[in-house]
């Protein structure tokens, strides 16, 4: 029998993990078998955990494995690949963060440059499909060609490049794709791992006001440490319509140049859209899973010219670049520090209830959370 791995399959039949010890795929001579050192407890990890969004006209995806938000070490490497993605040499051992989907490069997007908008993007094939050790929550990950790779420098932890290719690297896209620039007053709503990136993110760029909006005392001073000029206490402003009235109190009655939304429910973009000024822009990172809808009223964007943008996914080139911004601002901002739990993978379960606060009375301390599947 060759090398196998241990996986965390997660069964949405009876809201739990099983854990199993599955053959590594072989290998193709344009792929790399990446050793999964550090993966995130992302919020989207947290949607799939509580059943949010099942389709049940649709086949069962139980079992399977998720969790997306990784990096590691390279096991072993096709051979026909020898450098990374920005042709620096590449071996056995080295750390690399890397994008978890993989564009066609064949389809009409992919051919204009628009890698993250590839509608045949998505990764990993079902458990049943292709029963081998591939997963974020898993010991190892199957990176297939076209796959985009970028060695990690020594001075980012495993912990701390975890994050980088989808907390980081998604708002990094969102802000660039938003257009923020200096002088924007920017609401930015929820402060988990995206919205503390995206506070830093936004201060870097010159925003001159950044609101916060957040229920966890942790996160809101982890967003002020992050350049959060506001803070909005979801305990103190405990409705919609009062943490509207504050943005319009903070901005001078004007509304927000851009509101970002990292929470992912529907409720929040209802709440979110009347904070945004005339002409601004929405833009909404949260609201992944099918069957999310808000109730709202179409004329209010129409009249208010409020310009609207979903957004999923990145092309590679904010991958390296969000690398570089946490190197560069490791010094100016605590995002080295924004992992505050971590867990073994046998412990995963431990893990998504320690990192749950929805319903929860007192909330989550937890920043973000990493399970290490190899430790």
């Amino acid at each position: 029998m060759g090398k196998t791995g241990v996986s965390a399959v997660w069964h949405d039949s009876n809201e739990s993990w099983e854990f199993r010890e599955l053959p590594l795929p072989d290998l193709e001579n344009d792929a790399i078998q990446v050793k999964v050192e550090a993966t995130s407890v992302c919020g989207s990890d947290l949607h799939i955990w509580r059943g949010d969004g099942i389709d049940t006209k649709k086949h069962p995806r139980d079992p399977f494995v998720f969790g997306h938000e990784m990096m590691g070490t390279v096991a072993s490497m096709g051979n026909k690949v020898t450098t990374d993605s920005l042709r620096n040499p590449l071996k056995e051992g080295d750390r690399i963060a890397f994008s978890y989907f993989f564009p066609c490069a064949k389809c009409y997007n992919c051919i204009r440059g628009e890698f993250g908008a590839c509608k045949f993007r998505l990764g990993r094939k079902p458990l049943e499909e292709w029963p081998v050790c591939n997963g974020g929550f898993a010991q190892y990950y199957y990176l297939r060609s076209p796959h985009y790779i970028f060695k990690l420098p020594d001075e980012i932890s495993n912990a701390s490049a975890a994050p980088i290719n989808c907390a980081l690297a998604q708002v990094y896209d969102a802000l660039h794709l938003g257009g923020v620039m200096m002088g924007d007053n920017i609401v930015i709503q929820g402060a988990g791992g995206l919205g503390i990136n995206a506070t830093a993110i936004a201060n870097e760029l010159g925003a001159s006001k950044i609101i916060v909006i957040d229920g966890q005392k942790p996160r809101l001073d982890l967003a002020v440490q992050c350049g959060a000029t506001d803070i909005i206490d979801m305990n103190e402003y405990d409705t919609p319509q009062s943490r509207i009235d504050r943005v319009m109190e903070l901005t001078n009655g004007i509304g927000a140049d851009k509101v970002v939304e990292v929470v992912g429910f529907p409720q929040v973009v209802e709440e979110g859209v009347d904070m945004v000024r005339m002409r601004g822009k929405y833009l909404e990172i949260g609201n992944i899973m099918p069957g999310s809808k808000a109730s709202l009223d179409m004329a209010k964007f129409i009249t208010n010219q409020i310009r609207f943008y979903g957004i999923q996914h990145y092309d590679p080139w904010i991958i390296p670049n969000s690398i570089d911004f946490l190197l560069r601002t490791k010094d100016k901002y605590p995002l080295m520090d924004v992992i505050s739990h971590e867990f073994s993978l046998k412990d995963i379960d431990k893990a998504f209830k320690t990192a749950e606060w929805l319903g929860t009375q007192d909330g989550s301390k937890v920043t973000r959370a990493i399970v290490t599947p190899n430790a």
